[in-house]
C-alpha cells in the first residue's frame, strides 16, 4: 500500500536537483543514485505493506562520506532516513520524501580481538557475516533472528533487536560495547570503546541504541563476543498450555544452572502452517496437544550434555508439564527444529493477512496474558484465528490475529482491526508490559506510544531529541 505521510522537511524540485549535485560532488557517482530501478527496493518494505519515495539514494562507503552527506543535507534543510537491510516491521526505514542514506556499502570488519571478546564492524555488515566472523575467531556472536541473512548491524542497533537468544545473552543493547555515530549536524562521535567498565559520565551509546535513526546515523559498532559453546542440545517438547511451558522453563533453568539459551513457544496451528507451506518441513513429534516448546541448551563441554537434556525432559514429564519430547540427534535434526520456528512468520504470510502484535509481559504473567487475550479477541471479533508464538524466556509474544471469513483482511489489517489491537494493548499495559517488545516503534506505533507513555517519560525523550536534532531532520515521524 502507499503511505501518504510526507517528509517533515520537503524540498522542491530545484532544491532537490541542487542537493543531488552537491552530494555527487562530495561522494562521487558510486555514492549517489537517482535511478528509479535502483531506488525501488529501498522505498518499499519487504512485506509490501508500505511504499514511499525519495529524491535521492545516498550510498556512502565510509564514515567520512556519511558525515559529508549529513552535513550537506543539514545545510540544505533536507531530512534524512537512514536504512540498513530494510527488514523492519514497523515502517521505520521507508522514506517519505527524505534523503535516503543506505549503509549497505559500509560492510568492513575493522577489528576482531578474541582475547578481549570483542569485534568492531561497520554498520552495513549483515548479521550472518557477523556470526561468521566471530565463529572464525573461535567466538560466538549470539544474536540470531529470522531476518539474519538481510538485517545489518546498524539497523539491528537502531531497533535494539532481540531474537531467540535474549534469554541467555540479552537484547542488542546488551551486546554493544561502543558506537561510532554521525550526528545530525555532520559531526562524528567516536565512541568505539571496547570496555566493560567505564564510569566517565553518561553512557552516550545507549541514546542511539533503539532510537531508530532519529538521533543520528550509526556507522560502526564494537560488539561483545562470547565463548563458543562446545555443544548445543536441542529438544522439542509437547505441552498442554502456556502455563506448563512457563513452569517447564523455570525447571530447565534451575536444573541446567542457567544454560538455557533458547525457549520458544509454538502453537499447533503455526506448526501445521509451516508443514503445509514450507517444502520439506515435517512435525518432529506428531501429537494432538495444542502447544510445543523448542528448548536449547548451550554448554561448555560435550560430556554429560545429552544426559542433562534427558534429565530436564524426564523431570518435566514426571511433573506433568510435558506429555512427550524428542531430542535432536544431530545437527540436521537440530536445524530442522529451528527451521520450523524461524519460518512461522513466512508460513503465516502465505496463510493470509493478520493483525500483528509484538508484545511483552513479565514471564510470570505470560499464561495470564494468553488466557485473557484469547477471550478479548473472541469477544471483540468472534471467529477470529489467533496465531501466538514467540520467546517464552523473555516474555515476548508475537500475537497475531487472522480475521474470520466475511471480514475484509486488507481493511482489518489497516483500520478495521483497531479495536482488537486496542484490547490486546490495554491488557498488556495492565500487566505492566510493552506494546513493542523487539520490533520498534517506527511510524506504525508512534501515535499509540504517545498515548501510552507517561508524560514525564515523553518529556525526557523529547528533550533528548531536541538537544541532538533540534531541527527534527533525522528520520522524521518515527518514534516521537
Amino acid at each position: 500500500m502507499a503511505d501518504d505521510v510526507s517528509s517533515a522537511h520537503p524540498i522542491g524540485e530545484a532544491e532537490a536537483a541542487a542537493l543531488v549535485q552537491r552530494l555527487r560532488t562530495a561522494l562521487g557517482d558510486k555514492g549517489v543514485s537517482t535511478d528509479p530501478h535502483e531506488i525501488a527496493p529501498h522505498i518499499q518494505d519487504w512485506r509490501g505493506r508500505w511504499r514511499g519515495w525519495t529524491p535521492v539514494l545516498v550510498k556512502p562507503a565510509s564514515t567520512e562520506e556519511v558525515a559529508r552527506a549529513v552535513r550537506i543535507c543539514a545545510e540544505a534543510g533536507a531530512s534524512i532516513t537512514p536504512q540498513g537491510g530494510n527488514s523492519g516491521l514497523v515502517n521505520g526505514g521507508v522514506p517519505y520524501g527524505e534523503v535516503l542514506i543506505s549503509l549497505r556499502r559500509m560492510n568492513q570488519v575493522r577489528e576482531v580481538d578474541p582475547r578481549n571478546d570483542a569485534m568492531t564492524l561497520e554498520a552495513g555488515v549483515v548479521l550472518t557475516e557477523a556470526q561468521r566472523v566471530a565463529d572464525e575467531a573461535g567466538r560466538l556472536f549470539p544474536l540470531s533472528l529470522g531476518a539474519e541473512g538481510v538485517a545489518t548491524i546498524g539497523g539491528l542497533i537502531s531497533t535494539n533487536a532481540g531474537g531467540v537468544a535474549v534469554l541467555r545473552y540479552g537484547m542488542m543493547r546488551d551486546l554493544v560495547l561502543g558506537l561510532e555515530v554521525v550526528l545530525p549536524d555532520g559531526q562524528i562521535w567516536n565512541g568505539l570503546r571496547a570496555l566493560r567498565k567505564d564510569n566517565t559520565g553518561y553512557d552516550l551509546k545507549h541514546l542511539f541504541i533503539g532510537a531508530e535513526g532519529t538521533l543520528g546515523v550509526v556507522t560502526a559498532a564494537t560488539l561483545k563476543l562470547f565463548p563458543r559453546p562446545a555443544v548445543r542440545e536441542t529438544a522439542w517438547a509437547v505441552v498442554a498450555s502456556p502455563d506448563d511451558a512457563v513452569a517447564l522453563l523455570a525447571r530447565a533453568k534451575h536444573l541446567s544452572g542457567g544454560a538455557v539459551t533458547g525457549f520458544e513457544l509454538v502453537p499447533s496451528l503455526a506448526l501445521d502452517l509451516v508443514v503445509e507451506h514450507l517444502p520439506g518441513a515435517r512435525d518432529p513429534l506428531p501429537a494432538s496437544a495444542p502447544w510445543r516448546v523448542l528448548i536449547e541448551l548451550s554448554l561448555p563441554r560435550a560430556e554429560g550434555a545429552r544426559e542433562l537434556m534427558e534429565a530436564i525432559l524426564a523431570d518435566a514429564m514426571e511433573a506433568g508439564l510435558a506429555s512427550d519430547a524428542a531430542i535432536a540427534g544431530n545437527e540436521a535434526q537440530r536445524a530442522a527444529m529451528w527451521r520450523i520456528r524461524e519460518n512461522i512468520a513466512v508460513a503465516e504470510k502465505a496463510h493470509g493477512k493478520a493483525r500483528k502484535h509484538d508484545v511483552s509481559v513479565p514471564v510470570s504473567r505470560l499464561p495470564d496474558f494468553m488466557t485473557r487475550a484469547g477471550a478479548l479477541v473472541e469477544a471483540t471479533l468472534p471467529g477470529a484465528t489467533i496465531i501466538a508464538f514467540g520467546h517464552v524466556g523473555d516474555g515476548n509474544m508475537h500475537y497475531n490475529v487472522v480475521p474470520p471469513r466475511g471480514v475484509d483482511p486488507e481493511a482489518f489489517v489497516e483500520d478495521a482491526g483497531a479495536p482488537v489491537t486496542r484490547a490486546i494493548h490495554d491488557l498488556v499495559t495492565e500487566l505492566n508490559g510493552s506494546i513493542s517488545a523487539e520490533h520498534g516503534v517506527g511510524k506504525l506505533k508512534r501515535e499509540e506510544l504517545a498515548d501510552r507513555k507517561a508524560g514525564v517519560e515523553l518529556d525526557l525523550m523529547r528533550a533528548v531529541k531536541q538537544a541532538l536534532d533540534p531541527a527534527g531532520r533525522m528520520n522524521p515521524g518515527r518514534v516521537l
